[in-house]
């Protein structure tokens, strides 16, 4: 039987680990600059942590873990009988893999709320799992990059989410991202004016998708989801807004008179858009998307999404917004919290369509001692230890060898890892060491060495 992994699953090459630990470093670098602290939560939780939190979609893409031991024999014949999945899957598994490193947070708030100062500003990098359909960056196993706020309300967390996300794809070469925003508020707003208040969830759902199935494949499935033809007709304006952000926002106003609730959206959206354009940014463009929606049940304002450059193929490669009270289905009321995430393995692949990863210098050891002489090798491994105390990476070519070809694989290995130098001998604390950039090969002492290299 031929090995393989699991669709939607990747292993990393050494050259891959490198290029995505880069990521990872300029993003972890930015989170603390900014002033947000590390947490780490499971690989999985309770089902009841996660189920119900995602909507209906969400909930239908986490991944399931069985219990363990014989986890039918406790469940009713009668139910089995009825195949009804849903229903044994209850039944059987307790646990399942996290489908994002939001709601855990807000259960980690919960639990550790008198250990935790507010407002608490926390990144979390780790993996998430999700049965979606694989295909070009989308995977059923990825690292997201989360950075969250809670226990402010306040729209300067809003507008330093924009300048975060400017600061990080600056770092990384990538200019001309689009990061989109709206508010929650308006969207409800829009539902409340064309009189469709009860299928705000379908509606937003049908809404976000809109870049992926077009005006018509949005519009089928609002009409599918019981919104009437006559509703659809007064947001049509939506799928063709135009102008500057702050002719967006005029436009919105206009068409929100009737709605409390959405204008409150508008004052929030256009707060945080003036305070973005009097601050600047360095290589991002902020823009207002009515249209974006994102699809999970929890955002009651702000909303992110942020697109790569220009001419590349690309899902979102970030997005986030504002909960008022994720933690209250926790138990803790009145905590608001807004956050963003940063898609790594997508962000990996527009970076690495758009050549802007560097050669990235591998692992490596400074010094390699050969293994001609089994007879030095004890000299060597102390030498060695003294060498990787003075921060010199070393190593000793394991096996001996005992033919001129097992010398010259021993050669090959340190031209291949391009390794800096040598050590071919050692006899009474003399070293011959040879310099592979320059083929010269000189004699010293261990003390040498180390103030050489």
């Amino acid at each position: 039987m031929k090995p393989g992994i699991p669709k939607g699953t990747r292993d990393f090459s050494s050259t891959e680990v490198a290029k995505r630990n880069y990521i990872f470093n300029t993003i972890k670098h930015s989170f603390e600059n900014f002033g947000f602290q590390p947490i780490e939560t499971p690989s999985f939780e309770n089902s009841s942590t996660l189920m119900g939190k995602y909507g209906e979609e969400g909930d239908r893409l986490i991944f399931k873990i069985l219990n363990s031991g014989d986890y039918l024999k406790k469940v009713d014949e009668s139910l089995l009988a009825i195949k009804d999945s849903q229903k044994v899957t209850t039944k059987i598994s307790e646990k399942a893999l996290r489908y994002d490193l939001t709601v855990p947070f807000a259960r980690y708030v919960v639990q550790h709320q008198n250990e935790i100062t507010f407002p608490f500003k926390r990144y979390q990098i780790q993996p998430v799992w999700r049965a979606d359909k694989p295909q070009k960056g989308r995977f059923r196993e990825f690292y997201q990059c989360d950075a969250d706020v809670v226990g402010s309300t306040s729209l300067w967390q809003e507008v330093e989410f924009v300048q975060l996300y400017d600061t990080v794809f600056s770092k990384l070469g990538l200019k001309g991202t689009i990061i989109k925003i709206n508010n929650r508020k308006i969207l409800s707003g829009i539902a409340e004016v064309i009189g469709a208040s009860d299928k705000l969830i379908d509606f937003t759902v049908a809404l976000d998708k809109l870049d992926k199935i077009g005006k018509d494949g949005v519009v089928k499935e609002m009409l599918e989801k019981g919104i009437s033809a006559e509703a659809i007709e007064k947001v049509d304006p939506l799928f063709n807004f135009s102008g500057s952000n702050q002719d967006k926002l005029a436009s919105l106003e206009a068409m929100l008179q009737g709605s409390e609730e959405g204008l409150q959206g508008v004052a929030d959206l256009r707060t945080v858009v003036t305070r973005v354009e009097n601050i600047g940014l360095d290589s991002a463009t902020l823009e207002l998307d009515v249209t974006l929606a994102r699809g999970l049940n929890y955002y009651t304002g702000a909303i992110y999404e942020v697109a790569a450059p220009e001419g590349v193929k690309m899902g979102s490669i970030g997005g986030g917004g504002r909960y008022d009270d994720l933690t209250g289905i926790f138990g803790l009321k009145d905590v608001s919290g807004v956050g963003i995430s940063f898609g790594l393995d997508r962000i990996y692949l527009v970076m690495e369509e758009l050549g802007l990863f560097e050669a990235l210098a591998l692992p490596k050891p400074k010094v390699l001692f050969l293994n001609f002489n089994e007879n030095e090798s004890l000299d060597k491994v102390k030498m060695i230890k003294k060498l990787r105390s003075n921060n010199i990476k070393t190593e000793m070519y394991p096996d001996t060898a005992t033919s001129n070809n097992q010398q010259k694989k021993q050669w090959k290995y340190a031209t291949n890892r391009e390794i800096e130098f040598v050590v071919t001998t050692v006899e009474n604390g003399t070293l011959v060491v040879k310099d592979m950039s320059t083929g010269e090969q000189t004699t010293c002492s261990l003390d040498e060495l180390i103030n050489k290299v």
